[in-house]
């Protein structure tokens, strides 16, 4: 295991929890909307990288997408397969890593990764929006978060490499590593893609991400 990615054991137990379950159920709005719009275009397949709980994978299946998710943790992994089967949504879960993803070559039309990919340093950020271009479709569709500079975390705890902090103690998922970049970082490392929104979204007070749109060039 990369000692640089590791956030997946504290979510694991987070999402063991009823507690965890109820704050990570609701989808973004703006990830379905997207996702209508690819659909309207004649796009089928979607993945969810960091799928959780499945609150993206199971919202876009619901409205028409053949939805693979993927995520490190075996508890998220095992609740999206269980809701989608009771359900009998089109949804093939996955455990695996972001920056090696099992997929085909330009498999999908839609990728989603909500609040995921910050969670390792720079240059495992780099590999997995990659791995994004190389299983997306010429023209597909990326939506993406990242943890802004403006972000109350940014700057504390330790630096243990470029933009990447830890904070040794913490309680959550701050003790793992936690990527941090500016505009102008995140458009460098969206090689392969044309930027059609960005976006420095407060999801939660003093918790700014941003929040992007982006077709495979």
């Amino acid at each position: 295991m990369n000692k640089l990615d590791t956030a997946h054991q504290t979510w694991n137990e987070i999402w063991a929890t009823e507690a965890g379950k109820e704050a990570w159920s609701t989808a973004d709005p703006e990830v379905v909307e997207t996702g209508r719009s690819v659909l309207l275009r004649g796009g089928k397949k979607a993945l969810d990288v960091g799928a959780g709980l499945g609150r993206h994978t199971l919202a876009l299946a619901r409205i028409g997408f053949e939805v693979a998710a993927l995520d490190a943790s075996q508890t998220g992994v095992e609740q999206i397969s269980q809701t989608a089967g009771n359900e009998q949504l089109p949804v093939t879960a996955h455990v695996g890593k972001m920056d090696e993803l099992p997929f085909d070559d330009g498999a999908f039309d839609y990728l989603v990764s909500y609040n995921v990919i910050y969670h390792g340093d720079g240059e495992i950020v780099r590999r997995t929006v990659k791995e994004f271009s190389r299983v997306l479709k010429q023209g597909g569709m990326l939506f993406l978060t990242m943890m802004s500079k403006r972000n109350a975390h940014y700057g504390v705890g330790e630096e243990i490499a470029p933009g990447t902090f830890v904070v040794p103690g913490a309680s959550g998922d701050k003790i793992h590593p936690h990527f941090y970049c500016n505009a102008a970082e995140l458009v460098g490392i969206l090689d392969g893609f044309e930027l059609l929104k960005l976006a420095d979204i407060e999801q939660k007070p003093t918790h700014w991400h941003w929040h992007l749109t982006a077709v495979k060039a």
